[in-house]
């Protein structure tokens, strides 16, 4: 099982977003993501987002908003992830060239012209709404067969 976090940091009417084309064997390889990464021992979620964001891009995030928790059994080498997704619309610094891929901020309304994971499409128009979300994304050979998404 692995713990993740999932961070879309917004500015005026942008998301920055990552485009993975910089590590080899990566499974998000040519996705469209946005920013976040694995919890280390002893950390929060919101200890983690901030540290990778900052890792990944060079921003120091505050106040990140929690507004769901996604679960992906068997998504990478039969491991179950599950991901506390985030907001985040104050930050600071500049952005730096990132080790995983290449950054944009990308238009709002453009977002889901990107080349991102088919699950992507369901939970990121919820990202705008009030409340909280919960989702189960199952894949098999990299495409979505099911899931299922609460809304609270």
């Amino acid at each position: 099982m692995k713990l993740a976090t999932l961070c879309y940091v917004r500015r005026g009417g942008r998301t920055l977003m990552l485009h993975r084309v910089k590590k080899k064997d990566d499974v998000h390889e040519g996705k469209w993501n946005g920013l976040g990464g694995k919890l280390e021992p002893g950390e929060s979620p919101e200890d983690c987002v901030i540290r990778e964001i900052r890792e990944e891009a060079g921003l120091r995030i505050k106040n990140p908003v929690l507004k769901g928790v996604l679960t992906f059994p068997d998504f990478a080498k039969g491991e179950d992830w599950y991901v506390f997704v985030f907001t985040a619309a104050s930050f600071a610094g500049k952005l730096i060239d990132s080790p995983e891929g290449e950054l944009r901020w990308i238009p709002d309304r453009d977002l889901l012209k990107l080349n991102l994971w088919e699950g992507d499409r369901v939970f990121l128009p919820l990202l705008r709404r009030r409340g909280h979300f919960s989702g189960k994304f199952h894949y098999r050979a990299g495409r979505l067969v099911k899931y299922k998404v609460e809304k609270y």
